[in-house]
């Protein structure tokens, strides 16, 4: 049996159960919860790094979009569209060379 101890997605017990699997679960508590979703979305950005997969990048999304709930990042598209009136985004897919 795998150990483990981090957060999953809501459904992932229910999936558990219909499989016969035993686990422990418990609820995170808030300044956990935003601990281990910054834990998850290293995981989700290693796996994504490391496969290029669009199911890769969903997972990336969806831990965002968790963070993107907690008061504290509520803001974050407020900013994203500031800096990127500001700087820009990506679409012109430039890449600059030069030395720091």
């Amino acid at each position: 049996m795998v150990a483990y101890n981090k957060l999953v997605r809501d459904k992932i017990p229910q999936i558990l159960d219909a499989k016969g699997v035993p686990y422990e679960k418990r609820i995170a508590l808030p300044d956990e919860y935003k601990a281990e979703l910054i834990k998850k979305l290293k995981e989700e950005v290693k796996e994504f790094t490391e496969e290029n997969s669009v199911d890769e990048l969903a997972d990336v999304v969806e831990v965002v979009e968790a963070l993107k709930q907690l008061p504290e990042y509520a803001n974050v598209e407020t900013v994203r569209i500031k800096k990127k009136e500001e700087r820009g985004g990506f679409e012109q897919r430039i890449i600059l060379k030069g030395e720091k």
